[in-house]
């Protein structure tokens, strides 16, 4: 028996942050979702899991709920639906949306009750609040000797992480289950159990939703042969848009030269969104660099943002300076560097040096 764990799709995802370039990440997010039921049918799969989050939230347009009904009632397999905690349900949720109807192999799960999928009991745990402190898979108990999934939607315990829904790490052995599929966590994460054997795992999101998500973009497929068997999970690559995170202190005379190169090198800058954090020392003879630097990211990707105000100017001052006219030019440049190299440094003026020089390269260009 094989299925395909997918999770937090979070179509309608507003992406607000990337300003008019947040169309082509809601865009994608569609596009990627087509891959998905694209990879189903290649694997022949015998059913799809969707663990929660389909959707942003329940206020989503209800064109764009019509769009994903059609997506996932093409994929020529039985698909079975939980609400997560941004969809879930409620009255007016988007579970209400009569296109769900019009798709025979499409099955929202808004009960905690066994269903019967091919090769499998399915064990739902879909969500009805926003928050909750609840273990949803507490009602687990298999009642057969068949292949049993769970599906939720909630956070593995761990002290780091903030509790929503949280469900144990032991849930599989605890509630007797062959695999549980999770949704809520963005990123690819397996869970071993006692036995070193992986039997819960959050898939991530099919396509990335913001920096910081060291492994999403993917969807699992999942083999159980029989009751008690050790899952085969594979992880398969769904995502279109790259996220990048570089973040980089600065030591030594070169360093941002060498960022920027590696920046400028990056293959399909139209649709890869890159996130630049620079600390550390600005060398005098790197202002150009670092001029070079914040250009890439801002104008090669589709987005591009960046944050230099860790970056501190060293004492020997840019070259530029020495060629302003002396006078209040020069003496204003120079207090700025004073004020961005002092024991404490001062942030904003090491932001206003940045502009300096850049309205002093446009001057003389």
């Amino acid at each position: 028996m094989k299925f395909l764990h997918t999770a937090d799709w979070q179509i309608g995802m507003r992406a607000a942050m990337l300003g008019d370039k947040g169309e082509r990440v809601r865009v994608a997010r569609l596009e990627s979702a087509r891959r998905v039921i694209e990879l189903a049918r290649r694997e022949k799969v015998d059913f799809i899991l969707v663990a929660g989050d389909t959707f942003e939230n329940n206020g989503v347009e209800r064109i764009k709920v019509r769009e994903v009904a059609k997506i996932l009632g093409g994929a020529g397999c039985p698909v079975y639906i939980i609400p997560g905690n941004h969809d879930p349900i409620m009255p007016g949720s988007v579970w209400e949306e009569s296109a769900w109807s019009e798709w025979p192999d499409i099955h929202l799960l808004v009960d905690q009750a066994p269903v019967e999928a091919p090769g499998a009991t399915l064990y739902p745990c879909p969500v009805s609040a926003k928050d909750s402190r609840d273990d949803p898979t507490a009602w687990i108990r298999p009642v057969n000797g068949g292949i049993a999934i769970g599906i939720a939607h909630g956070s593995v315990e761990t002290p780091a992480y903030e509790q929503a829904a949280p469900v144990s790490r032991q849930a599989p052995e605890v509630h007797g289950l062959d695999y549980l599929a999770l949704g809520h966590f963005h990123s690819k994460k397996l869970y071993p159990g006692s036995d070193d054997v992986v039997r819960m795992a959050y898939c991530g999101t099919h396509e990335p939703t913001g920096f910081g998500e060291s492994a999403s973009g993917n969807v699992l497929i999942v083999e159980i042969p029989h009751r008690g068997a050790a899952p085969q999970i594979q992880a398969v690559r769904t995502g279109i848009l790259e996220w990048l995170t570089h973040h980089r202190k600065i030591e030594e005379s070169g360093q941002i030269a060498a960022l920027a190169t590696e920046l400028d090198e990056l293959s399909d800058p139209e649709r890869t969104l890159v996130e630049c954090v620079v600390g550390g020392t600005l060398f005098g003879a790197e202002h150009d660099a670092l001029a070079r630097l914040l250009e890439i990211v801002e104008q090669r990707f589709l987005f591009g943002r960046s944050d230099v105000s860790g970056l501190v100017p060293d004492q020997s001052g840019p070259d530029w300076i020495e060629n302003l006219p002396e006078g209040y030019l020069r003496g204003a440049a120079q207090d700025l560097l004073s004020a961005a190299c002092a024991s404490a440094p001062d942030p904003i003026a090491a932001a206003a040096l940045r502009e300096y020089s850049r309205l002093w390269r446009e001057v003389t260009q």
